[in-house]
Formats: C-alpha cells, sequence, structure tokens
C-alpha cells in the first residue's frame, strides 16, 4: 500500500462505526452505477479507444485520473459523499469482492478495492466476462475531489483452457492494445480495453454525480 500521508498512525480500516457515521448519506439504488454508455460513432472508428492517452501510464503503471470541482461542499461534506458512493459502488449487483480497505479521516482519503463482473457480451445463449480487479482513491478537499483508479487486473475464464491472468499493464496499454499505427485495435485485447474504459468513466462520473446531486 503506498504512503498516501506523512503519519502512518492516522490510517484505519473501516468499522461498522465508520458505516454508522455515514448512514445519513442517502444511497442511491446500487444497480445504477453500472450502467455504461457507448461512444457515439466517429469518422475513425474505436476513435475514442484507440487515442494515445485513452489508457494513461504513471511511472509505467495504468492509472486512470479524474479531478472535479464540486463547488460549495467542504472536504468532510465530500469526504462523506464520496465514501457513501464507494460503499454503494461496492455493494452492487456487479461485485464480487469488493469494499472500502483504508479511510484517512484526517486528510480525507477513502481507498477502495473492487472485483467485480466486467461483461463484454451477454444474450440467451452465451455469457462473456471477465474478473476485473482495481483500487480506487478518493482524496478531498474543500470543493474539490480527486479520483484515480489503477491497480488493474483480469482473470479472464479461470476455469477453462483458454483461461489467462493478466494486468492492465500487459493487456490494454498502447504497447499491446493498439496496432503500430494507430489505426485500430489489436484483436483480443481490444474488448478489455474498451470495456475497462468505458466502465472507469461510469465510475467517474457516478462518484461526481453522488457527490453534487
Amino acid at each position: 500500500m503506498p504512503m498516501l500521508c506523512s503519519a502512518q498512525s492516522e490510517w484505519e480500516a473501516p468499522t461498522s462505526a465508520n458505516n454508522t457515521e455515514n448512514a445519513s448519506v442517502e444511497k442511491k439504488a446500487a444497480g445504477k452505477e453500472s450502467k455504461i454508455k457507448e461512444a457515439s460513432p466517429s469518422e475513425t472508428k474505436d476513435w475514442k479507444y484507440i487515442q494515445d492517452n485513452a489508457v494513461p501510464e504513471v511511472e509505467g503503471k495504468v492509472v486512470f485520473s479524474y479531478d472535479k470541482e464540486c463547488p460549495g461542499k467542504s472536504a468532510q461534506q465530500i469526504y462523506d459523499l464520496a465514501y457513501a458512493a464507494l460503499d454503494s459502488i461496492a455493494h452492487s449487483d456487479n461485485q464480487i469482492s469488493s469494499s472500502i480497505a483504508l479511510i484517512n479521516r484526517k486528510e480525507h482519503v477513502i481507498v477502495s478495492r473492487n472485483t467485480e463482473w466486467l461483461e463484454f457480451n451477454k444474450n440467451f445463449l452465451s455469457l462473456d466476462r471477465t474478473k476485473f480487479s482495481y483500487t480506487i482513491i478518493a482524496r478531498c478537499a474543500d470543493n474539490h475531489i480527486s479520483i484515480t483508479l489503477g491497480r488493474i487486473s483480469y482473470n479472464y475464464e479461470e476455469d477453462r483452457p483458454t483461461g489467462f491472468r493478466t494486468t492492465a499493464e500487459k493487456w490494454i496499454t498502447n504497447k499491446y492494445a493498439v496496432n503500430k499505427k494507430r489505426t485500430k485495435l489489436t484483436a483480443g485485447a481490444a474488448k478489455f480495453r474498451k470495456k475497462t474504459i468505458d466502465r472507469k468513466d461510469a465510475i467517474f462520473e457516478y462518484i461526481y454525480k453522488y457527490i453534487n446531486r
């Protein structure tokens, strides 16, 4: 776990008391956050997903970042609402093993570790999906929220001979998921890159709307 602040003693695992403190914050229906909007068509197919900055890397690690102003709200107010939003995500139907893992109430920081089902395709004959693991870190300040989503990994078809485990760094980065001409996504990795980008967009938007509703 990276050092998120200088004073280690300020970090704690959330308890039922923490949940009670945040119970007064109304939670939306958990399933709403999982809805993903598809990108609108453009002149280049999958343009949204092909761009160099579509999957950003920080010191060799895939880290998606989101910074937004939240006018008129204190750091504590944003922290309480962000906590409720992250807890709602952790208890939605698509989750496998997810929870708020660490909090720093003094610095207004929340760490959530999630493993969920990420669906590629579903119909009455088949279901194509992967276990998708990631860590969200929300840092709250007066009038501002900063969120990162990183430590991404996939566990695909673990009970089949075709199954595999991999990380975002070795699967959805430009090196592996986009052809050399930067004109299209590569087979195999394409669906992982597209759905990961869509999912992080949905998560960031859900948290922001929850805070500013």
